[in-house]
């Protein structure tokens, strides 16, 4: 059997999802396959798990992970805000439980030749889906000092963004900037040697930045969570980890407003009879215990929220 790395709150995550034999679960970010090998053992291996990724290595990985389960898994290449279209593929009405563990993977940061990390001088990368849309080098040598600084304030919450963005501008004047050890360079001469000093490698809000403006996450992320709601049988789970204030932000906020009466989009006729949609099980967000950050200390930042389906809408 292929081998498997502890995926983030396992434990935690089979508890609010609560798998059934006969369910149907949709791991949206199935990644290698380790909650969705979890949640088909914890049902006995007698549910249906469509594994959904746009990265296709990730997809390779799951393959050889969840090979043992059968026909019981169908795994698709697509990003976890098709869901909808997705299930309407493959014929599937509600569905028990949907997953979305977000952010950057293990295996991607793993990988030098992705470029995701700035431990590692390598292409300056950055996407999930390799097969589509801008890298990371095609934003930082083609957008503007201005553009650049809101990347880097919204997407990093980096206080030195202005200034970051000008030296990029300067440097790539004189070179393109095309790998990652070349921009974790520039960005460390952007910001005051006292600065670097404290919070982290000097990159880290850069880096965070530009990967999450290339895959446009949390673009996502806002257009999947109520489609999502939406695909749950009453008393299905909805459960997401974020791994940072962005993603949580967001979520939180969607599962407030589902959970409050009439949830339709504005404009559009009511079809929920004026009730709430969800229920929201977590209070605060649930975070890791210290055994699971001393042996993954990716971990730390994570941050699982989950709700329930309460309501039926007319159209169902």
């Amino acid at each position: 059997m292929a081998t498997l790395h502890e995926p983030v709150m396992r434990a935690e995550v089979l508890h609010f999802l609560s798998p059934r034999p006969g369910g149907t679960y949709v791991d949206a970010t199935v990644g290698a396959g380790g909650h969705s090998d979890a949640l088909l053992e914890a049902a006995g291996g007698n549910c249906r798990l469509i594994g959904i990724d746009r990265d296709p290595e990730a997809l390779q990985a799951a393959r050889r992970v969840l090979g043992r389960w059968g026909g019981a898994v169908h795994l698709v290449h697509a990003c976890f805000d098709r869901l909808d279209a997705v299930l309407d593929d493959l014929g599937v009405g509600l569905v028990d439980g949907v997953l979305m563990d977000l952010g950057v993977s293990s295996m991607q940061l793993d990988r030098p030749e992705r470029g995701f990390s700035y431990q590692h001088d390598a292409p300056l990368d950055m996407r999930m889906d390799p097969t589509r849309g801008p890298t990371a080098a095609d934003l930082v040598n083609r957008l503007d000092a201005r553009e650049l600084t809101r990347i880097l304030r919204e997407f990093g919450e980096e206080p030195w963004a202005a200034r970051i963005a000008r030296f990029i501008v300067e440097a790539r004047q004189r070179e393109p900037i095309t790998t990652t050890g070349r921009l974790a360079e520039v960005v460390r001469a952007a910001i005051p040697a006292a600065a670097r000093r404290r919070g982290g490698h000097p990159a880290r809000r850069t880096f965070q930045a530009l990967r999450i403006a290339v895959n446009d996450e949390l673009g996502a992320l806002e257009r999947a969570i109520e489609p999502a709601a939406r695909r749950l049988a009453v008393d299905g789970r909805l459960v997401i980890i974020t791994f940072h204030s962005l993603e949580d932000r967001i979520v939180k906020r969607a599962f407030k407003r589902l959970s409050q009466g009439c949830s339709c989009p504005p404009g559009e006729p009511c079809r929920c009879g004026g009730a709430a949609l969800l229920e929201v099980m977590t209070r605060r967000p649930v975070t890791p215990g210290e055994d699971e950050v001393r042996r993954n200390p990716r971990a730390r930042s994570a941050k699982l929220r989950a709700a329930r389906r309460i309501a039926a809408t007319g159209s169902e």
